[in-house]
């Protein structure tokens, strides 16, 4: 296996190439406004440096949020574009699942705590988990103030909860997902025989672009009289 995974489900635009014992290589830039110019460089560059091709790769693993609408679409779009040019899977992976992973490598969290990631409008992406590799809640999008206690108390990973440190009580380490993470995630799933997700976007919510209210569709004229 050759397993070429990245992110674009926060400000963090991350790539890392795994080979089914580790991970060759990595790049993250932390930019929310960049992610359709950095990731494709960002795809090269490990590529490069791990010394292989795009003609090498077996399987792509993409992380599919949730989070905002413009930067997610980048990071599917161009695993589902890369994946039917070379003919091979794409997976599907929950951002904040990778999040909570990274926590667990860095031995930042052992027990239950909580992975949230900045959802804008005073609102985070949120999940609970019991270790590192279960998810028991979520995902889900909130307004941190509005938690429940038993979400707030844990100890919690992630830019959403270091952005609200009067709602989440014990503020840790990563701040954003890292695709080396994400790479071994995906890789242990696999090869243990588990699903990942489709490659699909999970939008808790609708994109900001909406049709005004009260829209009125206007169709062609028809030809004058008499034409």
């Amino acid at each position: 296996m050759l397993l070429l995974a990245f992110d674009t489900a926060t400000p963090a635009v991350t790539v890392a190439l795994h080979d089914d014992s580790r991970v060759l290589a990595g790049s993250t830039r932390i930019d929310a406004r960049r992610q359709g110019e950095l990731l494709a460089p960002g795809i090269v560059d490990v590529l490069r440096a791990a010394g292989r091709t795009r003609a090498e790769l077996t399987d792509i693993a993409v992380g599919v949020g949730p989070g905002p609408y413009t930067g997610l679409r980048v990071g599917i779009v161009t695993a589902l574009a890369l994946g039917d040019a070379l003919g091979i899977p794409v997976h599907g992976v929950c951002t904040l699942d990778a999040l909570a992973y990274a926590a667990g490598r860095e031995a930042t969290v052992a027990g239950p705590f909580t992975a949230a990631t900045d959802a804008r409008r005073k609102e985070v992406y949120w999940a609970r988990y019991d270790d590192a590799h279960t998810r028991v809640e979520g995902p889900s999008v909130d307004r941190a103030g509005d938690l429940a206690a038993s979400v707030t108390a844990l100890p919690a990973v992630g830019a959403g909860a270091a952005l609200y440190p009067d709602s989440f009580a014990d503020v840790r380490g990563p701040e954003h997902p890292d695709a080396a993470a994400l790479a071994a995630f995906a890789v242990a799933r696999l090869t243990a025989g588990l699903d990942l997700l489709p490659p699909e976007p999970l939008y808790l919510r609708r994109p900001d672009a909406q049709v005004p209210a009260g829209y009125k569709a206007v169709t062609p004229a028809g030809p004058p009289p008499g034409a």
